[in-house]
């Protein structure tokens, strides 16, 4: 019982990760930093996406990879049936398959390096996992390659200088994401303050480490 209550919260916070961060990554961060317009750079997905791989790093830690897949599979077919009525369905689209690779990535890593220093393995899944994610979501969401999963975005496809401040000129989703995968970063270091104030509050049960 303690375990399926676990499972279902942790689904809950992953599905309103998931959701609030395929609609937030429709609106570029308007605001300006040293001259540079970080709308060229980033939007609000950035800060709250890299929350669901401390989801999943705290369920892989308390019951193990097999509990975390669950959660990643869950959390995936809510968060994505949610998103297409909260964003345009080639975001949900792109997001889905981000999301489900990024995270499965993660638990395989955080997995092998479990039983090393304590932040390895959320630090380490989460960085290789994010860059996974990232290349698969901007590509699939703004990439004129892949009209066929929905019509084109013009602001997005529009030539602008790399990350507003270098000469050579590359789509604007290219900043957004080099802008986003260092935000992820950024956020993966932040998250292991939380991770490591909840280890010893979340402990791993006895099978937490099958795989």
């Amino acid at each position: 019982m303690l375990t399926t209550r676990a499972t279902l919260i942790y689904v809950a916070l992953m599905t309103l990760v998931v959701v609030a961060s395929n609609f937030l990554v429709q609106f570029p961060l308007n605001a300006e930093f040293a001259g540079i317009n970080l709308a060229d750079i980033l939007t609000w997905g950035a800060f709250t996406y890299p929350v669901a791989f401390l989801i999943t790093d705290l369920t892989n830690r308390q019951f193990g990879p097999q509990a975390a897949r669950k959660v990643v599979f869950a959390g995936f077919v809510v968060g994505v049936a949610l998103s297409f009525y909260t964003s345009v369905p080639r975001i949900a689209i792109a997001s889905g398959s981000a999301y489900l690779a990024g995270q499965l990535l993660d638990i395989s890593v955080f997995n092998r390096l479990r039983r090393q220093a304590w932040w390895h393995a959320p630090l380490v899944g989460s960085l290789i996992g994010s860059m996974l994610d990232t290349a698969i979501f901007f590509s699939f969401a703004f990439a004129a390659f892949f009209v066929l999963l929905g019509p084109n975005d013009p602001f997005a496809l529009e030539s602008a200088p790399i990350l507003g401040v270098f000469t050579a000129q590359a789509p604007r989703w290219i900043s957004w994401a080099i802008g986003d995968f260092a935000v992820k970063m950024i956020v993966g270091l932040v998250m292991l303050l939380p991770y490591g104030a909840l280890m010893n509050v979340l402990r791993p049960m006895q099978a937490a480490t099958a795989r």
